[in-house]
């Protein structure tokens, strides 16, 4: 129990500095951002499952060799057994640590949950009041605004992309259709759930350089995904011109100013359109793909590095 203990907390250090840094470096990323978000996911999956399990096993020590041994002994004590010893105090500390961080993160998930849910129940509303409905596009909203504006607000009823008009009437045809292949993409895929795991990731453990590292890195790839799924309907040059455009609104113009009623920090979670030099690159000097072999090993690493910490759970209980 204490070896698996001690490899667990080896593996939750591993996962916390120098991995999530050595990929938010790495330059393949660009060229296959699916399998970058996937091992991004099995880095905070892992990460998580390594440091409650850590805890976990070095409480559990005492109570038996095996996890289901001590689970089983742990059962009887809260019962009130009198041959089961009581843990000690660090053993006891170290079952709270593991129950209080599982219960944080869960608690965190839910409640960045809630408060995006309400923060996009009344940006809708507020939508309703000032927007009218696309002619030309299903489920497009028009903002009757001269600043080029565009984003999407996902729902699981309902999902809408807003554009202002002042971007409807500065885009070509070729690149309107750019833009809204990609919030399309956006809404699809749904690429806010994604950006809701590790947000609530990040404001759980916000001291964690992973947490920090890892929605960064997300944010920038769930806009190369949306990029690419417009790259199938569009030229690189019409979408980068499109996305130029939008970008001048997200950064705001001297003349004029957005409303804060439309402001993307009401759009509760929902992809910022932040157009990173990383994105630009990739659009003005495309790169190759991974090969299939390349990518499928990078996703057979990601599975490994989940199914480790999964493995040194239950293993003990099974085969000890």
């Amino acid at each position: 129990m204490l070896l698996t203990s001690y490899l667990l907390a080896g593996l939750a250090i591993l996962l916390a500095w120098p991995i999530p840094v050595a990929l938010s470096r790495a330059q393949w990323t660009a060229r296959s951002p699916f399998a970058a978000m996937v091992m991004w996911q099995s880095i905070a999956l892992a990460g998580g499952l390594s440091m409650i399990g850590a805890m976990l096993f070095w409480g559990l020590d005492s109570l038996g060799d095996t996890l289901l041994t001590a689970l089983e002994r742990g059962v009887k004590l809260i019962l009130g057994d009198p041959s089961i010893a009581s843990p000690g105090t660090i053993h006891i500390f170290a079952l709270s640590t593991a129950a209080l961080l599982g219960f944080h993160l869960v608690l965190t998930l839910i409640r960045a949950a809630w408060r995006i849910s309400r923060q996009r129940s009344r940006h809708r509303h507020i939508l309703s009041l000032l927007t009218q409905e696309s002619t030309v596009s299903p489920g497009t909203l028009v903002l009757d605004h001269e600043i080029p504006i565009a984003y999407c607000l996902p729902s699981f009823s309902g999902s809408v992309t807003v554009l202002s008009r002042g971007l409807v009437q500065r885009l070509s045809e070729e690149e309107l259709h750019a833009v809204l292949a990609h919030e399309k993409a956006h809404l699809e895929q749904r690429h806010d759930l994604l950006l809701l795991a590790f947000t609530s990731w990040h404001d759980a453990l916000p001291w964690l350089p992973t947490s920090k590292l890892a929605l960064t890195a997300v944010q920038d790839l769930v806009e190369m995904l949306a990029d690419d799924a417009a790259l199938r309907e569009v030229s690189p040059a019409e979408l980068l011109r499109a996305l130029l455009t939008v970008a001048t609104g997200a950064l705001g113009e001297p003349d004029t100013k957005a409303p804060a009623a439309i402001s993307n920090a009401g759009t509760g979670g929902a992809p910022t359109e932040e157009l990173t030099s990383q994105r630009l690159r990739r659009l003005l000097t495309p790169k190759s793909p991974l090969t299939a072999s390349v990518r499928d090993l990078i996703l057979a690493a990601a599975l490994l590095l989940l199914a480790l910490p999964t493995t040194m759970l239950v293993a003990p209980g099974l085969f000890g």
